[in-house]
């Protein structure tokens, strides 16, 4: 099981998440005191969801490129996500898009990788499929070792 503790902070006005790993937060933006001019304090709670789900299949998809012996050396996954105009605003698409950096990486690899992740071992968007649609998109930046 895991477990992640919420706390509000009103004076910060925000609230801190914090799960299992000793000293590691991320600030989520509350509702501001009325007259508030304060902006954003944080990541939105449906941010959140994007973010969970662009960071688990970014670990899956390195882990997979570097069982399959591929030399990544960068992965950058863009998140989009379009919710529905009526709350409680469900998201009804999301697509990823993966920038994936390295030396001679394979196209052929990195489309399986996205397969495996997003179909099979992406905790978060397991959790999310049948509610949004699920996109994919891809892109193989090779690094010279000049650059590198």
């Amino acid at each position: 099981m895991r477990t992640v503790r919420v706390a509000w902070d009103p004076a910060a006005e925000r609230f801190t998440a914090s799960g299992t790993h000793p000293g590691q937060t991320i600030s989520v933006n509350a509702p501001h005191a009325p007259g508030s001019d304060q902006p954003a304090t944080g990541f939105s709670a449906s941010e959140l969801i994007l973010a969970g789900v662009g960071s688990c299949a970014a670990w899956d998809m390195v882990e997979i490129l570097r069982k399959g012996r591929q030399d990544v050396t960068g992965v950058d996954v863009r998140v989009e996500g379009t919710q529905d105009p009526e709350r409680p605003w469900p998201y009804r698409s999301i697509v990823l898009h993966f920038s994936i950096q390295g030396r001679g990486v394979s196209e052929r690899a990195v489309e399986r990788a996205i397969a495996l992740s997003t179909g099979r071992y992406c905790s978060a968007l397991a959790t999310v499929r049948g509610v949004a649609e699920i996109g994919t998109s891809f892109e193989v930046l090779a690094v010279d070792d000049a650059a590198a």
